[in-house]
């Protein structure tokens, strides 16, 4: 089968490799349909490897070449001897994360996306979702209903991240809520904020393409580029009493992005951290104590939220498809893709690749 395989930083390369074998017990072999790439990805060909093992991951023992893609959904082809939650030709989208499902502290207390041994699909998994074919644990897919499209069943994944971020945050009807990033992230935390009730949404870039392109899929919304106007003076001046917003979400993991969700938020509110920093980032922690704020980090997802995300996604209250800008073919995916998503002038937001063209 084709595969996209990450060899090092700036070196994908796609490679005619074996398919899977036929699933064992508690595996189901999945045909992909549509993959994402991930902001995880772009860091991982621009300065990798990062989250690819380097050695053999001490869970999955994988190393060496890896089939990228961790956002993805497809159909069962075979399920292995004891798989009941879905069989051949049902459409499911992947939850990628892989751990023991027991014996470890975390996974003991269904915490599984804690696990100190998690895998994941896409970066140290024996598949991944820029494949034709992938195989995986029986708690890794989710059937999707019949009104849900295979390109959306790709954004789950992201989606999930954003679900967790407003969850973190508390993020209740009425809010007001900050996020830092316009990215696909950004963009999908401010459409899970509005499910979530949020009644008054910003959004902080330096690009102001990604600031047009957010407001046009969401009315009312109140873009700031912080080269030009501090984020938390817009906010201080259009939330109630001028104190700020409840909650800030950080989406970028930039340092300053971060600063301004704790100058941003209001006394006792609430800053998540749900982009990756590189580095460490000095914080004016008297701020932080001052404000009596709550800083929380935001890791990826429980993996429970499968059914709820997919609900929320199928019955349009979160409309994630709305950051889907570019559509392309696997043997387009590095200059058309990657390279597109990494170039600082580029417009697209988020880029699904077509498996089954």
């Amino acid at each position: 089968m084709r595969a996209l395989r990450f060899h090092a930083a700036k070196d994908l390369r796609i490679e005619d490799i074996p398919a899977p074998g036929e699933p064992t017990a508690g595996q189901v072999l999945i045909r992909n349909r549509f993959v994402g790439i991930c902001g995880t990805d772009l860091h991982e060909y621009a300065y990798g490897p990062i989250f690819i093992p380097k050695e053999p991951h001490p869970f999955s023992g994988v190393h060496g070449p890896q089939v990228l893609g961790h956002e993805f959904g497809g159909v069962v082809e075979a399920v292995g001897e004891g798989v009941t939650s879905v069989r051949a030709g049902d459409r499911v989208s992947v939850q990628p994360l892989i751990m023991p499902r027991a014996g470890d502290y975390f996974a003991d207390r269904g915490l599984f996306h804690l696990s100190t041994d998690l895998a994941l699909a896409g970066l140290s998994w024996l598949s991944g979702g820029m494949a034709e074919y992938a195989l995986l644990n029986d708690y890794n897919v989710e059937k999707i209903p019949d009104g849900m499209t295979d390109e959306e069943a790709a954004l789950v994944e992201p989606s999930a991240v954003a679900v967790y971020a407003c969850d973190r945050g508390g993020v209740t009807a009425g809010s007001s809520v900050l996020v830092t990033g316009a990215g696909p992230i950004g963009v999908l935390t401010l459409l899970a904020a509005r499910a979530a009730g949020a009644a008054q949404l910003f959004v902080s870039d330096i690009n102001d393409a990604r600031l047009e392109f957010a407001a046009s899929i969401m009315p009312g919304l109140t873009t700031i580029n912080p080269q030009r106007g501090s984020p938390g003076e817009t906010v201080r001046a259009l939330t109630e009493g001028k104190v700020g917003c409840d909650v800030a979400i950080e989406c970028v993991g930039n340092e300053h992005a971060l600063k301004a969700c704790v100058d941003a938020v209001r006394k006792q509110g609430v800053v998540v951290q749900t982009g990756l920093h590189q580095h460490e980032n000095p914080l004016d922690w008297f701020q932080v104590t001052f404000k009596d704020i709550d800083l929380r980090g935001s890791w990826a997802y429980p993996t429970h939220y499968w059914p709820r995300v997919i609900r929320l996604i199928a019955s349009g209250l979160l409309p994630a498809k709305r950051v889907v800008t570019g559509r392309i073919t696997l043997d387009r995916a590095v200059p058309e893709g990657f390279d597109a998503l990494l170039d600082p002038s580029g417009k697209h937001l988020k880029i699904l690749i077509d498996l089954m063209k």
